[in-house]
């Protein structure tokens, strides 16, 4: 790998770490409380974990040039990869259990735009 490419991934990870704390502050100011950031587990990557009163929600981040392209970025092999991570944390964490499920997406839409569409998807038991 090239020292562009390797700065250009930095920006790239930088720069979504800094949409996903724009995305969770965003949250957070709707009522929503954090549990985890980036959380991971053999099956992936959950951006966000938080809950919306009964809801146990997985939060994916998007930082795109619009809405539309942020929502189509989150592809069925990506919701199921987030389903499954979710599905270990709950195996995990007995006292979630009996929480309600919701798979949410933030868009990030520069300079600083942030629409939150929940219930983003349906889980696929």
């Amino acid at each position: 790998m090239t020292s562009d490419q390797t700065a250009k991934r930095r920006a790239a990870y930088e720069s979504g770490l800094v949409a996903e704390k724009a995305a969770a502050a965003y949250l957070q100011g709707k009522g929503f409380t954090l549990i985890a950031e980036r959380y991971k587990n053999a099956y992936g990557e959950i951006d966000l974990l938080m809950r919306d009163g009964e809801y146990l929600v997985a939060v994916e981040v998007k930082k795109r040039a619009d809405m539309q392209s942020a929502l189509e970025s989150v592809r069925p092999k990506a919701q199921k990869r987030i389903q499954n991570a979710l599905m270990m944390y709950i195996a995990n964490n007995p006292h979630e259990r009996d929480s309600a499920l919701r798979f949410d997406v933030v868009a990030i839409v520069p300079p600083c735009q942030i629409h939150h569409l929940d219930n983003a998807w349906q889980a696929q038991l």
